[in-house]
């Protein structure tokens, strides 16, 4: 049997706050646009932009924490699988979507760039063994760092805070 694989790692904003939805069964699933960009100089040294946009669906568990911690703007990191779906429109037309289906999230902006305290403090929610309803084990989750309250009043040097929210 030949081996193949489906693996997307994305690094971005997202477009629009998260969509937390339920199935019929009360299965949560999760919805969000994310934009990624790339950058490159032409043959007369022209530096161009473009921009992708992605369809990201997040099951169970993991929707429910993505709708909590994230919001339009937030800088994250998504792992998942690429998936494509066909069905017919209320117009009787045939429609496709190509979508992301994430198996781990990472947060990248820092807590204190967070508006309010409930999104920090959800960081404190998220379990160790995340199960995201997958039938493929995810990696493990590293453990949450403290809350901001308990840390040191201790000023950083910016550089430091960066190298710090580096997720890997």
């Amino acid at each position: 049997m030949a081996r193949s694989l489906n693996k997307v790692q994305l690094i971005g904003n997202l477009t629009r706050d998260p969509e937390l939805r339920y199935t019929p069964q009360g299965t949560a699933v999760c919805t969000f646009g994310l934009a990624t960009n790339r950058q490159w100089k032409t043959e007369s040294g022209e530096t161009r932009d473009d921009a992708e946009f992605h369809r990201i669906v997040a099951w169970t568990q993991l929707a429910e924490i993505c709708s909590k911690m994230l919001k339009k703007g937030t800088r994250v990191y998504v792992e998942g699988r690429i998936q494509s779906r066909d069905w017919t429109g209320q117009d009787g037309n045939k429609r496709t979507t190509v979508e992301i289906v994430i198996q781990d999230m990472i947060a990248l902006d820092s807590r204190r760039d967070a508006s309010s305290s409930d999104v920090a403090d959800t960081f404190d929610d998220i379990p160790e063994d995340l199960d995201t309803g997958d039938s493929q084990p995810s990696q493990p989750q590293s453990k949450p760092k403290q809350k901001a309250q308990d840390k040191p009043k201790k000023k950083q040097d910016k550089k430091e805070e960066e190298e710090e929210e580096i997720p890997f």
